[in-house]
This record gives C-alpha cells, sequence and structure tokens, in this order.
C-alpha cells in the first residue's frame, strides 16, 4: 500500500505538470489579455503595466516564472481584483465546495435509494416512471432549470430566497446566520443534485441488476435469507463497487457544473469569480482555477482507488 501510494504521488506530480503546460499554453496564446481588454487605458500605460506584471516576456520565460511561484504555492496575481489568486481562491472556495459537497450527499444517497428501488422493482410503473424522470431531468440545461426553480419556488411561492448567500444587509449570528444560509443554498443544491442524480440513478439501477442475475445472489436467496438481507447486504454493497470510482469525477465536476448555477443564484463562490475573469480575460484567475481543478482530480481520483480498496480487501493495489 505505500509504494502504490507513494508511485501514485510521482504520477500525480508528473501528470499535473504536463497539465501546467497545457494550461498556461492555452490561455498564454489566446490573443489578448487583462491590460489588452482596457479600452480606457493608453497605449503607453498598457506598455507600461505589461512590463510592471510580466506580460511582455516571452512565453516560455512567463511558464517557468508561473511555474516556480505555483510550486511555492503561489497561483499568481489577479489584476481584476489586485491580490493573489491564491487568497481569491481561499476566499471564494469554501462557499462553492459548501454547495458542491451538500449536492454530492443527496446525489448519492436519492440515487442509492431510488436507484436500488428501481432495480427490485424492474419493469414496473415505477421504474418506468423513474427512467422517464432521470432522462428528463438529464436533458434540461442548467439555467433553465435554475431559472424555472427561482420563478415558482421563490417569486410565486416565496419558500425560499432568490439568491444570495444572506438577505441583503442582514445581521444575524449563531443560529439564526445558519439557517439563513441554509435557506439561501436550497435552491443551487437543488438544481445540482437534480442535474447530477440521474445519470447516477441509471449507473447504480444497470450495476444492481448485473449483480443481482450472478451465482452468488441465487445461493443467497437459496439458503432462505430475506430478501432485504440479500439485496442490502449482498447485491448493494458489491454494485457500489465500481461506483467508487466515480468519486474521482464527482468532486471536479460539481465544482465545475457550479459555476452556472452560482451565476444564476448570484451566489458568493469561486464560479462567480471564474465568469467575471473570462469577460475581462484575467488569465491568472482563470489559470489558477483549472489547474486547482486538475490537482483537486487527481487526489480525487487517488482517494477513490484506496476507497475500493478499502470496500473490497480482494483488490490488490500494485
Amino acid at each position: 500500500m505505500k509504494s502504490y501510494v507513494i508511485k501514485r504521488l510521482i504520477y500525480m506530480l508528473i501528470t499535473l505538470i504536463g497539465a501546467s503546460m497545457l494550461i498556461f499554453m492555452l490561455y498564454a496564446l489566446t490573443p489578448g489579455d487583462f491590460v489588452d481588454s482596457n479600452p480606457k487605458l493608453s497605449m503607453e500605460r498598457k506598455i507600461e503595466l505589461k512590463e510592471l506584471y510580466g506580460l511582455d516576456k516571452p512565453v516560455v520565460e512567463r511558464y517557468f516564472i508561473w511555474l516556480g511561484n505555483l510550486l511555492k504555492g503561489d497561483l499568481g496575481f489577479s489584476l481584476q481584483y489586485q491580490q493573489s489568486v491564491t487568497s481569491l481562491v481561499v476566499s471564494f472556495i469554501g462557499n462553492s465546495f459548501l454547495i458542491a459537497f451538500t449536492s454530492m450527499i443527496f446525489t448519492w444517497l436519492i440515487a442509492i435509494a431510488i436507484g436500488v428501488f428501481s432495480a427490485t422493482k424492474q419493469y414496473s410503473w415505477f421504474d418506468a416512471l423513474i427512467t422517464f424522470l432521470v432522462f428528463a431531468a438529464m436533458s434540461l440545461p442548467a439555467f433553465f432549470v435554475g431559472l424555472l426553480i427561482i420563478k415558482l419556488l421563490a417569486v410565486d411561492l416565496g419558500w425560499f430566497p432568490p439568491g444570495g448567500k444572506i438577505t441583503t444587509g442582514s445581521t444575524t449570528t449563531g443560529l439564526a446566520y445558519v439557517w439563513e444560509v441554509i435557506r439561501h443554498m436550497a435552491l443551487p443544491v437543488a438544481v445540482l443534485t437534480m442535474l447530477s442524480v440521474g445519470s447516477l440513478t441509471r449507473y447504480f439501477r444497470t450495476n444492481l441488476l448485473e449483480v443481482i442475475k450472478q451465482d452468488f445472489i441465487r445461493t443467497a436467496r437459496a439458503k432462505g435469507l430475506k430478501e432485504k438481507t440479500v439485496v442490502y447486504k449482498h447485491a448493494l454493497r458489491n454494485a457500489l463497487l465500481p461506483a467508487i470510482t466515480l468519486l474521482g469525477f464527482e468532486i471536479p465536476s460539481l465544482f465545475g457544473g457550479a459555476i452556472i448555477t452560482e451565476k444564476i443564484f448570484n451566489w458568493p463562490g469561486i464560479g462567480q469569480v471564474y465568469m467575471q475573469a473570462f469577460s475581462v480575460r484575467d488569465y491568472p484567475v482563470l489559470m489558477g482555477f483549472t489547474i486547482f481543478i486538475a490537482t483537486l482530480t487527481v487526489i480525487s481520483n487517488l482517494i477513490a482507488d484506496l476507497l475500493y480498496r478499502v470496500a473490497d480487501p480482494r483488490v490488490r493495489l500494485k
């Protein structure tokens, strides 16, 4: 196990260095930057700012400067916000993680519950209904679902706030503040869950149907075990094993999917900062967030592999 983890960490470092090259070159070779996109600056001022921020240096030299700072934990300097990208990410990533992690918990709980019930009731009216709803949810874009939920639940019914993290001008503290945040995050979490639960439900259903047809399940039933024991203790555990691999992609994809959702609900997360950085070509922010997602992806994949070994001791990590 120890040698496997060390080997994977080395591979992760090589992968991230390769990713950093692609990310930097993608943005560095894109025409224009934050200075060029500002029409209020004179040509002399643009030349001065490019020299000040090192944008006049060759691309290869700029990459190694950026990589050296990256290895020290410095993601660069945001030209729009006039602060380090590291402090900017730290300031907003907690809010994004809050709705992403909450959505992931609800997604997996709902997907497992519905997937199991749908598999055990194959070809029933419930299975047909779930199949229809799953494909309907997967086909709807995030902005449409978000705006529809705001119209129905926030504007028409007034059950939830339409956006933001807290009410404007709010001075609540303690439990009142926690409850206020929960009410504000309810709608974005609902949208993220709705858009993610469909594919995961079908995945669990398919895996469980395959496991139920295997010999050891027929043996368990032949021994007279209760159907609940057969399904939840034997079949479900084996059906969950392939799904553990999805954890390596679930968390990064939630952060990526939350970008549009945060914009719709005006949630103060890193997605908002990312969208604003695109509009003004603040490339240090874009590169910093992209390398953060890349790092999160490789770490999540390592955790998923280790969890797979914990869940199934028969698996040997080499």
